[in-house]
This record gives C-alpha cells, sequence and structure tokens, in this order.
C-alpha cells in the first residue's frame, strides 16, 4: 500500500519532510500541498519534482478523498486547527512541534482523539527514534546500572539569532529534553526551577543565557538540564544517566579522530538536522508503516500534552524564580494501550 499524504506547511521542516518522503522513504507519495505563501508551495513541488496538487488550504487538503494521512509543518499556532480537523476527518496526522502553543489547546485533542477511539496523532518528537537514545534507553530499561538516581544533560547550540527570547530556551530548545526525558525513564514530572548562572556576554541584551532546568520525577529522579545557545564551538547533546550501579552516556556522534597540527581532535557537529538526520529518517518511515499497518504508535497526543503543561510550567519557573509544581489532568486510559 502506498499511503497518500498531504502537506500543510512548505517552510524549511516541510521541505525537508518532503524531500525525504519522496526520496529516501519507501510506502508512501506526497499528493498534495499547501501553504499560506503559494509561491512558496509552488517552488518546492517544481524543486522536489512532485506529482501533487496544490490545495487552496489545509482544510480542502484535510477534506481531499486523494489524501489518506496529514502532515502538520505549518506555523505553529494552526498545528490545534489542523490536528483538530484531521481527527474529525477520521485521518491519521503527523503533527511537528507544538502539538499546540497551549497545554489546554493540547488537551482538547486529546479529548478529540480518546472520543474518536483510535490513534491518528503522532508528535514530532525525533530523539527516542535517534540510536544513541535507542541504546540508552536499552541500558536504563534493562537494569544494567541499577536504578536511575540523576541524570545530566545539556543542550547547546553555537548561536542563535536576535529574535530568540529566554523563554524560547523552554519552549524550542530543551522541550526536546522534557520530551524524551519521560520516555528515557518511563516516568512524568512533579516539579521544576530555572536558575541563571553568569550570563554571557555573547547573548542578546533581552536573553538570559545560558539557564539551568533542575527537574524533579514522579519517582523522585533528579535532573538537572543545561541549556546554553550561544556556546560559540558547536551543537553539542549530552545525556548522563547515574543509577545506583553505574552510569550510562549517551553516545558522542561517530566522528574521524584526527592526529594534525600538533592536534589530537575530532570534529564537533554545528548543525541539529545533521545531527539527528537518521532519527528524521526513521521517525517518518515509522509513521508511514505503522499507518498502514493500522494506526500511528509513536509520540502520541498525551506525550505532547505533558511536553506543553511542564514547559508551560518552566516558563513560569524562569518568570518567578519558585519550584513550580507540575499539574497534569489523570492520563486517559485509552494512551495506556
Amino acid at each position: 500500500m502506498t499511503l497518500r499524504i498531504g502537506v500543510i506547511g512548505t517552510g524549511a521542516i516541510g521541505e525537508d519532510h518532503i524531500r525525504r518522503i519522496t526520496n529516501t522513504l519507501s510506502g508512501a507519495k506526497i499528493v498534495a500541498v499547501t501553504d499560506v505563501n503559494t509561491e512558496q508551495a509552488k517552488a518546492v513541488i517544481k524543486k522536489q519534482k512532485l506529482d501533487a496538487k496544490l490545495y487552496e488550504t489545509g482544510h480542502d487538503i484535510i477534506q481531499s478523498k486523494e489524501v489518506d494521512a496529514i502532515l502538520v509543518t505549518s506555523w505553529g499556532p494552526t498545528h490545534e486547527e489542523f490536528v483538530l480537523a484531521s481527527i474529525a476527518a477520521g485521518k491519521p496526522v503527523f503533527c511537528e512541534k507544538p502539538l499546540a502553543t497551549t497545554a489546554d489547546g493540547c488537551a482538547r485533542i486529546v479529548d478529540a482523539e480518546v472520543k474518536h477511539g483510535k490513534r491518528l496523532v503522532q508528535v514530532g518528537f525525533m530523539r527516542p527514534y535517534d540510536k544513541g537514545y535507542r541504546a540508552l534507553k536499552d541500558v536504563v530499561a534493562t537494569g544494567k546500572i541499577g536504578e536511575p538516581l540523576m541524570v545530566h544533560c545539556a543542550h547547546r547550540n553555537p548561536v542563535v539569532g536576535d529574535n530568540y527570547t529566554t523563554d524560547m530556551a523552554i519552549t524550542d530548545t530543551i522541550i526536546h529534553e522534557i520530551d524524551v526525558l519521560r520516555w528515557l525513564l518511563d516516568d512524568d514530572y512533579v516539579s521544576v526551577q530555572v536558575v541563571y548562572p553568569r550570563k554571557s556576554k555573547k547573548s542578546s541584551s533581552h536573553l538570559q543565557d545560558p539557564q539551568i532546568v533542575l527537574i524533579e520525577t514522579a519517582k523522585g529522579i533528579r535532573i538537572d538540564v543545561e541549556v546554553f545557545v550561544n556556546c560559540q564551538y558547536g551543537y553539542d547533546i549530552q545525556c548522563e544517566v547515574v543509577g545506583e550501579m553505574g552510569i550510562a552516556k549517551l553516545p558522542e556522534p561517530a566522528k574521524v579522530l584526527m592526529r594534525s597540527e600538533a592536534k589530537r581532535s575530532v570534529e564537533i557537529l554545528t548543525d541539529w538536522k545533521q545531527r539527528f538526520i537518521d532519527a528524521y529518517d526513521i521517525e517518518l518511515q515509522g509513521f508511514i508503516d505503522a499507518v498502514n499497518q493500522g494506526q500511528p504508535n509513536g509520540p502520541s497526543a498525551w506525550d505532547g500534552y505533558a511536553a506543553a503543561v511542564t514547559a508551560d510550567a518552566c516558563v513560569k519557573a524562569q518568570q518567578t524564580g519558585q519550584i513550580v509544581p507540575v499539574t497534569m489532568k489523570q492520563r486517559p486510559a485509552f494512551y495506556n494501550k
């Protein structure tokens, strides 16, 4: 079966997903495209050599009988609207983060999917598909280091633009840690706190950088996440789990060890798209295969809701300097399947 996919939003991530579905993955084809910038959509169709129809709106794609599944890669504030419409139409939908821009919006999507009675939504959190994180998950889940006690993480970018704000360190950057650590530890969060170290001279006047986010889980695990988005030296993702009987660390990306210019060195990536390029491929292939077999089984609408609630608490912690509780509604049994 070839899954016929309609794409809502042809910006950078939308075009990249179109490219991988068309040229790298199997079991699906792009048959419909739309964007608020019609010329952009036309250019992507031409560049990617698509045999796809250009639709006026996302809702036209969702309602089309020629489309089996929806890929939402439009502007974040439109995600909730298009995901809810996809659920109403009974069509599987892959939605890039955020699932919605508010926790209430994510809750509405959860309620709509539960009412529908079948999983239709997958959220674009790609890190659980990264081979390194999967290897780390296996070590933790099989008890090779005993029960986890602490987790030390870092999310570092070389530079960000002047439009990057202090709250974006949560909503755009460590939102990935928020999601992947719930999955890695099979645990939920109960409280968060944000503290500010000495500010880097490389950050904009309006940006507090770096930051440290402290998280407590329901099992009592303590997590610290350093987010440093003007670190200058590269794109660097670190994760170390401290257990009762050992320590497990996220593998570094494979790079050639060089001896030159009187130095022994290994190159560090500077582009997040290169760091997780394989994970994106595996993630989208997984969505295609799962839908062709019945329904999505990747990060769920509930995972999107949990991430949004935690992010909201982190932003409040940024603003108040207080320890903020993470309060979620009861998880529907629907998501325990």
